[in-house]
């Protein structure tokens, strides 16, 4: 790969990485095949979500009778803070896509196709390019954890101090007691059977 190529790939925005021209594929028999390499670079979430790496992965188009079928699996991760002890993580993010792909002009005389019958299929644009950078959004969003933790296992944060649970003894005053309810703290349970 030259010098050139590897800049422009660089430069390359996320909507441009998650576009694909299939005007070949749409040409080919039913049942043809095109496997493609995904990386993008990270996606525009808005100002309250991040990602931390780029979108990569692998999709599988199959040509149809009608358009194209898109199945592949995607995976990025976004900040998050651990909804227990507060730190910050890296919140991996799995994305699953299978969809149909309907054209937007008809294949064999370049007339526009009639889509008031299925409006919410996703379609190939005008020049029968692929565009996911909608729909990996849109999985992303739909990802984000309600209640991130950085391990299944996270103590927390203790009430007195603040300090993370598991990062060993606090040595901090035993909670106020009722002065009334103090003798009772010499008394020591018993275990009678």
């Amino acid at each position: 790969m030259n010098t050139k190529s590897l800049k422009a790939k660089k430069s390359q925005s996320a909507a441009e990485a998650l576009t694909f021209n299939v005007a070949g594929l749409l040409g080919e028999p039913i049942g043809s095949i095109r496997d493609l390499e995904v990386s993008s670079p990270p996606l525009d979430l808005g100002p309250d979500l991040h990602q931390n790496r780029g979108v990569a992965g692998r999709l599988r188009l199959t040509r149809t009778n009608r358009g194209l079928l898109v199945k592949g699996r995607l995976s990025t991760s976004i900040a998050q803070v651990c909804s227990r002890c507060l730190r910050d993580i890296d919140y991996p993010v799995e994305l699953d896509i299978e969809e149909e792909v309907l054209p937007t002009l008809d294949l064999a005389t370049g007339a526009p196709v009639d889509t008031e019958a299925e409006p919410d299929a996703l379609r190939l644009t005008d020049h029968h390019e692929l565009e996911l950078e909608e729909e990996v959004r849109d999985g992303i969003l739909l990802a984000e954890p309600i209640a991130p933790l950085c391990r299944q296992d996270c103590p927390g944060l203790c009430l007195e101090c603040g300090l993370e649970l598991g990062s060993g003894p606090h040595d901090h005053p035993d909670a106020d007691i009722d002065p009334r309810l103090e003798a009772l703290l010499g008394f020591a349970p018993t275990h009678e059977v």
